[in-house]
């Protein structure tokens, strides 16, 4: 994500945050496929943030915040626990099978593992490289993969045993992957514009695809049955992509500043959160044709999402912010201002 982009990126964020209302998409939807934002939880406290994290099964959403995560009861709408200790955290992965959590520690270059029952945290593991930023189980290998921003590359480590299996280049600096539950692994590399394949058993990179027309891509979300994976441009685009040959076969239009895609198997519909205040919703008609089917006013900053599959609710978070410190290029937080954004269908 973006808590440690470069400079030009860190200006694109500010416009994002402080883009006025009059210049957001002209295509905002009051109700796109029935999705509205129904009501916000104040969650309190200081600092930015990064992914969030839905485990379905459990109806607990994990919400990254500075130092911290968040435990949220997403059946009972409060916030149920607290993980402690997580410096610069920027995401969580989630292992169901066997009960355990894993958080990207960016500020000290490390994850910290927790037991999904009770919060608890199981112990930390250094990882081979600079600010781990997204993360993400592969079920096929039950390895969590680390994608670490400042060095190019990432590292793997063993689910059950938390032991590093090893740490390998990508060739770019890497945004958000996803896995296919066959043992591939796609990751978007932001400088580059390209989308990776990775064999997660052997720690190769399998494939290296061009992704234009989009630039700078961020969030992704997969279509594992079709074999698509959606990347999130900084160019205002969604870039489907056919895994099978790496050819962008759509590109519909996105709101700006997109951290996070999601898709939806149950309904066929691929959401992009966006920094100026929408929520992008595009409907497969079929797996080359898509249809924007409008953008839901949100609140600037809400750029990160997550989305629970067995209710089909979509969650954002987001602040109310300030101007840059002096000496500053990021706007500042309100303290007590961080809330949570419920947004069902």
């Amino acid at each position: 994500m973006k808590r440690f982009a470069p400079v030009a990126a860190v200006f694109a964020a500010l416009a994002y945050f402080f883009l006025p209302l009059a210049a957001q998409s002209s295509q905002q939807s009051s109700h796109p496929a029935g999705y509205h934002v129904a009501r916000t939880v104040p969650l309190g406290g200081t600092g930015f943030w990064d992914y969030m994290a839905m485990d379905s099964a459990a109806g607990k959403l994990y919400i990254s915040h500075g130092t911290h995560v968040i435990v949220f009861d997403v059946r009972r709408e409060k916030v149920t626990g607290d993980i402690p200790d997580t410096p610069g955290v920027h995401g969580i992965a989630i292992a169901d099978r066997l009960h355990r959590g894993f958080i990207s520690d960016g500020g000290a270059d490390r994850v910290t593992i927790f037991d999904l029952r009770d919060g608890h945290t199981l112990g930390t593991v250094a990882v081979g490289g600079r600010n781990p930023d997204c993360i993400i189980y592969d079920p096929a290998t039950e390895r969590v993969f680390t994608f670490n921003g400042r060095s190019g590359n990432s590292t793997a480590i063993d689910a059950r045993t938390g032991k590093v299996v090893g740490t390998f280049d990508l060739g770019g600096r890497p945004e958000y992957a996803q896995p296919d539950g066959r043992g591939h692994i796609f990751n978007n590399l932001e400088d580059k514009s390209e989308l990776i394949e990775i064999d997660a058993r052997t720690l190769t990179v399998t494939h290296r695809w061009p992704l234009a027309p989009c630039e700078n891509p961020s969030g992704m979300a997969i279509d594992a049955a079709h074999h698509r994976v959606f990347s999130g441009c900084h160019n205002g685009m969604m870039a489907v992509v056919n895994t099978d040959t790496g050819k962008v076969v759509a590109t519909p239009a996105i709101g700006r500043g997109v951290d996070a895609n999601r898709f939806d198997p149950g309904t066929g519909l691929a959401f992009s959160s966006n920094g100026d205040g929408t929520l992008t919703v595009v409907r497969e008609d079929s797996p080359d044709r898509y249809t924007v089917v409008g953008n839901l006013a949100t609140e600037r900053g809400a750029r990160t999402m997550a989305l629970d599959l067995r209710t089909h609710t979509v969650y954002e978070v987001t602040a109310k912010f300030g101007p840059p410190a002096p000496g500053q290029r990021r706007p500042t937080v309100v303290p007590g201002s961080f809330h949570l954004l419920i947004i069902p269908k």
